[in-house]
């Protein structure tokens, strides 16, 4: 468990005390030829190995991948088949540090980089399932980057207090984000009662509304095991979120404006939900990308934070959509 002190030391001290020193490494200026000459000679150590490429001084240019290797013509460079960026772990990183790289990008081995970015050796899972998890044989590769997510486990393990120390603040946010909503909806109490249809559909879309943010952070936690999140990452991310979230909020106001209008007759009543439907899809989705990938980037937890945050600004941001709208339209 991560509560054992000696493991919680473990995590504290420098990745560099965890290297492995027979490092796959291929000379940049070789041919594929050459490079597979030189491994065949050379061999290759007994642990989880990936290709590095590197210059004459030992400067990391690019990791080349097996199948490349095996692959490409005997003649090429190796310099123009190998993948030039590689994800690397600082020297100055500890063993925590290593942890998360393993957990946010799912290899199986990384290189351990001075700050010229020179190799110094590699820290593969083994250093995380053999002498600090002491995780069973049998452990599929799913349940090693699960293991490895150390905070999931921490909350899993933790004493009840524990656990209500580190949940509560978070849905702090849901009361105030519910109180707030009570306020905004008394502020609109003349708006309601001149239309009382606004009231019957109040519910509804604000489950429409929680419903898309709820699809857009489970969709966004899942695309954050996978990547790094970073500000040209976020807006790319948002452009694309946006064109869905158009397409889903002009569905869905076209639904439940011709509910309304077949149900209650009330033509302006029904455009006005219609409309609030469209701002609050889009909103909402939004929120569900930016609230968890600007978690991780501050490094929370999003899995934990996301949620109350999430849903609380989805709420308030709904009922400020579907009364605003409601007042310009219905005036």
């Amino acid at each position: 468990m991560l509560g054992n002190p000696k493991l919680q030391t473990n995590f504290q001290r420098p990745v560099t005390d965890f290297l492995r020193a027979d490092i796959a490494r291929i000379d940049a200026d070789l041919t594929v030829e050459q490079a597979l000459a030189e491994i065949r000679t050379r061999g290759l150590g007994v642990g989880i190995v990936y290709f590095y490429v590197t210059d004459a001084t030992g400067k990391l240019l690019g990791v080349l991948p097996t199948r490349r290797l095996l692959t490409e013509a005997l003649e090429r460079p190796v310099r123009e088949v190998m993948v030039p960026r590689v994800v690397a772990v600082p020297a100055t990183a500890t063993l925590l540090d290593a942890c998360e790289f393993f957990v946010l990008y799912k290899f199986y081995a990384l290189p351990v980089v001075d700050a010229d970015r020179r190799i110094l050796g590699v820290v593969d899972v083994g250093i995380f399932t053999e002498e600090v998890l002491n995780m069973e044989e049998s452990s599929g590769d799913s349940d090693i980057f699960q293991t490895l997510g150390f905070h999931v486990e921490e909350l899993r393990h933790a004493s009840a207090g524990k656990a209500f120390r580190f949940r509560f603040p978070w849905l702090l946010a849901t009361v105030a984000s519910g109180t707030l909503c009570a306020v905004l909806t008394g502020a609109f109490a003349e708006t309601l009662e001149q239309r009382i249809a606004l009231a019957f559909f109040m519910t509804l879309v604000l489950g429409l509304g929680e419903s898309v943010g709820a699809q857009s952070m489970a969709v966004t936690l899942q695309s954050l095991h996978s990547v790094r999140p970073s500000g040209a990452w976020l807006l790319g991310a948002i452009r694309k979120e946006l064109l869905t979230a158009t397409l889903l909020g002009l569905a869905c106001a076209a639904v439940v404006t011709a509910i309304v209008a077949t149900w209650q007759r009330e033509f302006l009543t029904a455009v006005a939900i219609g409309l609030s439907l469209v701002g609050v899809m889009i909103t909402a989705s939004l929120l569900g990308l930016i609230v968890p990938s600007v978690l991780r980037m501050l490094k929370l937890d999003p899995k934990i934070a996301s949620g109350p945050l999430t849903l609380g600004a989805v709420d308030l941001c709904t009922l400020t959509w579907y009364f605003g709208t409601a007042a310009l339209v219905l005036r």
